[in-house]
């Protein structure tokens, strides 16, 4: 039986909620390897965070998952902010914390991230060198996505556009607006009139009973995609992230980019030692809570992080 505990940790400017798993027989007078699991975007740690934290647990590192600055039960205003340069650093101080622990062996720390959390994870390993090994899980990055997913490099500006005027009518008063990563409920999307696999299984993950959490409401401040778009955690990987690497993506390619984006990273990366497994059968949402695409992917990263922590 894993046993978990819920704590607070300091943030940058204000505390984050975070959930520490211990493997069985946990001894608090041991040093652990220890992995920091990052979840992806309009999630919280409840979600996938907690599935691969749970199992990599069970394969006997200390593991810790947590909310990202201005969502979930983690402090900041204004919320619902997605912020990749504060998503990164909540990474390192996710570390700071770890390295107070007596029981975290500080010479063995790794990271892992699902989905954007994956690119959020190779984004503060690149400076992070307390991170000695990387994972990500169908690692994605999210300004990838979102610039691709509202067109020509015209629309974007469009976009972009909207975004700074309505950022100078809330200066000057305005409620702030509010819109949402995906669409709210299956008959929403049904009656979208989009097309892709990836949108449609986050509708199935989030919007249902399957994976749906209360902390993550599925809304974004419209502000937050000006600094979504303008976000490539792919720069520099082939001069700073050094680190032993391990990415698992599936094989059935949808429009969030994950098989590409693990494809690109493999490729660039500097480092010297990287593997990327190719799931077959298996979605990007599979790897979110299927069994058929978390057990391997657990078994992957834990004999990884067993050889490089």
């Amino acid at each position: 039986m894993i046993k978990t505990q819920d704590v607070k940790f300091k943030g940058r400017h204000f505390n984050l909620a975070g959930r520490l798993f211990f493997p069985e027989n946990f001894d608090e007078t041991v040093e652990y390897p220890t992995i920091v699991v990052t979840h992806p975007t309009s999630a919280t740690m409840n979600q996938p965070s907690t599935i691969y934290a749970t199992k990599l647990a069970e394969n006997g590192f200390v593991t810790f998952a947590f909310d990202a600055s201005y969502q979930g039960r983690s402090e900041g205003e204004p919320r619902y902010i997605e912020d990749p340069a504060n998503r990164t650093t909540d990474i390192m101080y996710s570390i700071d914390y770890l390295n107070t622990l007596p029981y975290v062996d500080n010479d063995r720390i790794g990271a892992m991230g699902i989905c954007a959390g994956g690119g959020y994870t190779i984004n503060a390993a690149k400076t992070d060198k307390r991170i000695k090994a990387v994972g990500g899980v169908a690692a994605a990055s999210a300004g990838m996505a979102y610039r691709e997913s509202f067109g020509p490099d015209d629309q974007l500006i469009e976009k972009l556009n909207e975004v700074a005027a309505q950022r100078a009518a809330e200066a000057n008063g305005a409620e702030p607006m509010m819109t949402q990563f995906i669409p709210n409920s299956p008959e929403e999307y049904a009656s979208s009139g989009m097309d892709a696999l990836d949108i449609e299984e986050a509708v199935d993950y989030y919007r249902t009973p399957r994976g749906a959490d209360e902390y993550a409401p599925n809304k974004l401040r419209f502000s937050s995609l000006a600094l979504m778009l303008n976000s490539n955690p792919a720069d520099m990987v082939d001069k700073l992230l050094t680190q032993p690497l391990q990415l698992v993506v599936g094989d059935k390619v949808g429009n969030f980019g994950s098989y590409r984006f693990g494809h690109e990273i493999y490729n660039k990366a500097a480092s010297k030692q990287k593997h990327l497994n190719v799931i077959e059968g298996v979605s990007h949402y599979d790897l979110y809570d299927q069994a058929k695409a978390v057990e391997p992917a657990v078994e992957i990263l834990a004999k990884f992080f067993k050889e490089n922590l």
